[in-house]
């Protein structure tokens, strides 16, 4: 909402500073971290307190509580067309979620109460967007047993949502209503850099913070090259004259860091890979579990600040390369599907790490890991942070889904894509892939059986189609998004996580005694599948001995066979 507010006198001035909520954290000298209901209320208060921001509600969460929205903009315009049309820099802030890692929470309460009291500039070129606690169901879900390995706060919220969902796997299948509340804020805002604040785990180190940007050669083009050669490079930069050492996520769990990693792989089900689809700068800073929680809140602080100054002073740059990049794929006739690390190209970064070592546990008697902070050391290591693509996608011209994949429909919805339904029944030539090979995970993985190693087949045929089934043309913002969740064998698509599962099961069967003469009727009327199957008989020993694998072979080869077995309900139109 936009208030009329007027501060007539430095008298009125002092009187609205004083309105500012002290929060939890503030009182506790920051060992505490505020609860999710004195959040909004710190928030409510801000708004009421100050005509540069402006707090609304944005869909719902599982926890059935609204998920907010604050913006905060130095010339009072809350209007997401109107800071596109000014070419502001937005930069979208997600806090809390994984609320056993609050940092960011407190972080950006007191980052606004800052910029309202000018004790920290907001730029006139760059516009806030901040969620200020995304995992709500999570953040009610408190005690002080959570994330036991960590320093801090004294109360934490659960990994888990309302759901027990983790709310960072979520952003491609939405399976919470947070993540479709999500993808609303970030369509509405468009923004050009991302920041998902978080603590890490794993090995003990110097560093108070750690880095994850999302992949260079993921987000490709010039902008990947500018995220790589100018962005990150400029961050480091600029945190490290406030003090803080940044390091690349430590993406090595073991005891031995200091032989050097990989950067981590953010594929779209994670926030940052999901925002990177459409072509946005994406981070996710992650504060070390075992620095004191007052020193994590104030390294996140800065690092949002950093990213502001940065922003402020590069805003043609990023907005000229962002542009040219959803101008290009536009065009662009392929996009990768999959990546591999390339182990033949490194950087060297400084670590500071502690020495490990191994002793005796006094629960087991045997070895266990531990860090000796009175031997910290500095040592150049290699860091792995160059990826090619595994397999190059043709783009169609268009996709056509039927209508009956109504959910795969309502994520396409919700992700702003642009499609039209089929006004009449119509025959279309389309390339129609056939699942060949999958391997189904065993275990459930955030309420899905992963589908991988995805192996297909392709013939073009002539297919017909209802009255309201889907066309989705390939010449939309949203082209880099759709070939990463509709083509079968990409990594986190809608056929990885189990959305088309439902070709797999075969519904149409025979009765052997009565195939048996339907069988040899047909080979005598097709001779070609009657010499497939003795082929087959003369190459394969136990498919030879074996009367009920014969007669299904028949069966598969012939018109009796369901077509929709395996056939992959995602056409690809090609003219």
């Amino acid at each position: 909402m936009r208030k009329l507010f007027f501060l007539l006198t430095g008298l009125c001035a002092t009187a609205t500073f004083a309105q500012l909520p002290v929060t939890r954290y503030e009182t506790s000298k920051g060992t505490e971290t505020v609860t999710y209901y004195e959040a909004i209320a710190a928030w409510k208060q801000i708004d009421k307190a100050s005509p540069l921001v402006s707090m609304s509600t944005m869909g719902t969460t599982d926890a059935n509580e609204p998920l907010h929205l604050v913006l905060v903009s130095s010339d009072q315009t809350f209007q997401p067309l109107q800071w596109q049309q000014q070419n502001k820099v937005v930069i979208l802030i997600n806090n809390g979620i994984h609320p056993g890692e609050p940092d960011g929470i407190d972080a950006s309460i007191a980052l606004v109460k800052d910029i309202i009291t000018k004790k920290t500039k907001l730029p006139a070129n760059v516009v806030l967007a901040i969620i200020p606690v995304y995992n709500i169901g999570g953040a009610l879900n408190r005690t002080t047993t959570y994330r036991i390995d960590q320093n801090g706060p004294v109360e934490k919220g659960f990994r888990g949502n309302s759901q027990n969902f983790d709310l960072n796997r979520d952003f491609i299948k939405n399976d919470s209503k947070e993540a479709k509340s999500f993808a609303q804020i970030f369509h509405l805002v468009q923004p050009d850099i991302f920041i998902d604040n978080h603590v890490s785990n794993g090995a003990d180190y110097q560093h108070v913070m750690t880095l994850l940007t999302s992949q260079h050669n993921k987000l490709g083009g010039k902008m990947g090259e500018f995220l790589n050669q100018t962005f990150e490079p400029a961050i480091y930069k600029s945190m490290q004259t406030k003090g803080y050492d940044l390091l690349p996520y430590v993406n090595n769990f073991g005891d031995n860091p200091e032989n050097g990693w990989s950067a981590y792989w953010d594929g779209p089900r994670y926030s940052s890979g999901y925002a990177s689809l459409w072509n946005t700068f994406a981070f996710v800073p992650e504060t070390h579990m075992l620095k004191p929680y007052a020193q994590r809140v104030e390294a996140t602080y800065q690092l949002m600040v950093s990213m502001m100054e940065f922003a402020a002073t590069n805003q043609t740059a990023i907005k000229q390369v962002r542009a040219q990049q959803q101008k290009e794929q536009l065009t662009q006739t392929q996009f990768p599907v999959g990546f591999t690390l390339d182990r033949s190209k490194f950087s060297e970064i400084l670590y500071k790490g502690y020495a490990a070592g191994r002793k005796p546990s006094n629960i087991s008697g045997l070895p266990r890991l531990y860090y000796d902070r009175n031997k910290p050391f500095e040592k150049m290591i290699k860091f792995y942070n160059f990826f090619n693509p595994k397999t190059m996608i043709e783009k169609p011209t268009a996709y056509v889904i039927p209508q009956g994949w109504w959910k795969v429909i309502e994520l396409l919805q919700v992700n702003k894509v642009q499609m039209q339904q089929l006004k009449k029944d119509t025959t279309i030539e389309v390339e129609v892939y056939r699942i060949d090979e999958y391997k189904a995970s065993p275990r459930p993985y955030e309420g899905h059986h992963l589908n991988s190693e995805v192996k297909t087949s392709k013939t073009v045929q002539q297919m017909k189609f209802r009255k309201g089934d889907w066309y989705i043309p390939m010449n939309q913002k949203a082209n880099r998004f759709l070939i990463e969740v509709l083509e079968p064998t990409g990594d986190d698509s809608y056929f990885a996580w189990n959305f088309f599962d439902g070709i797999l099961g075969q519904k149409e069967g025979y009765s052997s005694y009565v195939f048996e003469e339907t069988a040899e009727a047909f080979l005598q009327q097709n001779p070609a599948i009657k010499q497939k199957l003795e082929e087959r008989r003369a190459t394969d020993t136990a498919f030879a001995k074996s009367g009920s694998a014969q007669l299904n072979f028949v069966y598969q080869n012939s018109s009796y066979y369901e077509p929709m077995h395996l056939r992959y309900p995602v056409y690809r139109v090609k003219k």
